[in-house]
């Protein structure tokens, strides 16, 4: 039950009604007695900024999950964040201190990454290929090359975010192979780190046709599950991996980072 205790949080979205975040949450928050509620706010880009400053003065405002297209722009209006969201230059939770300045991180590399391990995909050595370059596949490809990939091929509309982000990528890991090309071919794994996938008539990230047998088609589109990037993988008998792996995977550290007070570094 709701009360005046209760922690109010919110997932930030533009659209909302994609999400799975509020349902999977507030399930573990009623499984595990934490008297907390997540509810989606449809905030369009424009109100962003706004938006944030407001709930920043609730008090009873403990923090926010931020998604597709807020993931970029966040980083600008926290008062800190951590390492990891510094370097991607990308935030996915937002958790309110009680002075009311807010601390941004981003779960969602570590999230993606730790659902391809627990699915059993190894990653050590392996040759990926990365459509996107902003919020959620820059915090993927540095989880990616913290887990020792070999070579990572990042495509984006704009070439120059692509070397921007493959810039970042190399200053932290100099063992990585990093390139800037569109091109599948030749890859181990082939993630769609895009929000293409969301509407029907989007166009695909990548063309599945051009990707070698036995490469693995990964997603972080979780709604619809069986995007059509997916359904184009399996009709070529590649082996495929729904965007719901990411979410489950960050649900205990989202859960941790959003109802507890402690800093993190």
């Amino acid at each position: 039950m709701i009360t005046g205790h209760t922690k109010t949080l919110a997932i930030l979205a533009d659209p909302v009604t994609h999400v799975r975040t509020p349902q999977a949450l507030n399930a573990r928050f009623e499984a595990e007695g934490v008297d907390a509620v997540l509810v989606p706010l449809e905030v369009p880009p424009a109100a962003l900024a706004p938006m944030l400053k407001g709930l920043a003065g609730a008090r009873n405002f403990a923090g926010a999950v931020v998604t597709v297209p807020h993931k970029t722009a966040v980083p600008a209006l926290c008062d800190a964040l951590s390492a990891r969201a510094a370097a991607a230059q990308s935030v996915n939770v937002i958790r309110r201190r009680p002075d009311g300045a807010l601390y941004g991180d981003i779960l969602d590399g570590e999230g993606f990454v730790r659902g391809l391990e627990q699915a059993g995909v190894t990653l050590l050595g392996k040759r990926v290929f990365l459509a996107g370059a902003g919020g959620a596949a820059s915090a993927i490809a540095f989880a990616l090359a913290e887990r020792g990939i070999a070579a990572l091929t990042v495509a984006n509309r704009s070439v120059e975010k692509s070397e921007a982000l493959i810039a970042r990528l190399a200053a932290h890991f100099p063992d990585v192979g990093f390139a800037a090309a569109t091109d599948p071919t030749g890859h181990d794994i082939a993630i769609n780190g895009t929000s293409l996938g969301l509407k029907p008539e989007d166009a695909l990230p990548f063309d599945p046709d051009t990707l070698d047998p036995g490469t693995l088609v990964a997603e972080v589109i979780m709604q619809p599950e069986i995007t059509p990037l997916l359904h184009a993988a399996e009709a070529r008998g590649l082996m495929i991996h729904p965007g719901h792996h990411m979410l489950e995977a960050q649900l205990t550290e989202m859960l941790r980072f959003l109802t507890h007070e402690e800093e993190q570094q």
